[in-house]
């Protein structure tokens, strides 16, 4: 069985003291490719040279928003140049968040349309966070339009996730899901298209229910496979194969 982490910060400094024993350990259980996206500028040489270990690390770079007191205009400036030097499979993580208090709504919306134009201009998928923000997420991506990507750490209602599937949009789902008071969620999950579904660790954040409080990391995709399965009453491999598929023809093979 072949695993796809479409969501996973191993370049993180929590996995510096062990990155290749986690490497290791999710390879051993399946998960042989992950989706690392940036979050700031000054980690993107780092993450470029965790992706180098394997094949099968690919890399993001964007400006997520709730590091929006690092950023720089001249980061949004250096994007392209990385993205024509580096040809990551995306650009990300960056989106909004109307959740943390003290992140200025305006700034963000700045950073967010900025590299969404990026991204259409070199047309790479898009990586996206977007808490408390939904709505407004998907507006501005009918309105820019020709763009294609996830929304990670998927939370929101079933009318926004058809939404996002119209626009050609997947659903990053990751350990929330294990969460019985998860209901919206897991009613979403059981529900949404197939080709629409990727899971993800979003590591070392988001433990599932199992590890609360835990270091999360890439190997642990595997119980977040076993209970989107689940709640689809569908067979573990044939849930592996078809997010793998659609990972794949996102973010390549």
């Amino acid at each position: 069985m072949r695993l796809y982490d479409s969501h996973s910060h191993l370049d993180a400094p929590e996995f510096d003291a062990d990155r290749e024993a986690v490497i290791a350990r999710a390879e051993a259980v399946g998960v042989d490719r992950q989706l690392v996206p940036a979050v700031d500028f000054g980690s993107w040489p780092t993450l470029k040279a965790v992706c180098a270990l394997r094949p099968g690390l690919k890399a993001a770079y964007g400006l997520h928003p709730m590091y929006l007191d690092r950023h720089r205009p001249e980061h949004l400036d250096a994007l392209p140049g990385w993205i024509e030097r580096e040809r990551p499979a995306a650009v990300g993580e960056f989106g909004l968040d109307f959740f943390v208090e003290g992140l200025d709504p305006g700034t963000q919306r700045v950073y967010f349309v900025r590299q969404l134009e990026i991204a259409k201009a070199f047309d790479l998928p898009v990586v996206l966070h977007a808490r408390r923000a939904v709505d407004e997420v998907i507006a501005t991506l009918r309105r820019i339009g020709g763009l294609r990507g996830v929304v990670h750490s998927w939370s929101g209602s079933e009318e926004q996730a058809a939404q996002l599937h119209r626009l050609g949009f997947k659903l990053g789902i990751g350990g929330p899901v294990t969460f019985e008071r998860a209901q919206r969620l897991r009613r979403t999950v059981a529900t949404v298209p197939r080709e629409q579904l990727l899971i993800e660790t979003d590591s070392p954040d988001q433990p599932d229910a199992t590890r609360r409080g835990e270091r999360n990391e890439p190997a642990f995709l595997r119980t977040v496979l076993a209970e989107v399965a689940r709640l689809r009453s569908e067979d573990e491999a044939e849930v592996a194969a078809y997010t793998s598929a659609n990972a794949e023809a996102l973010f390549g093979a």
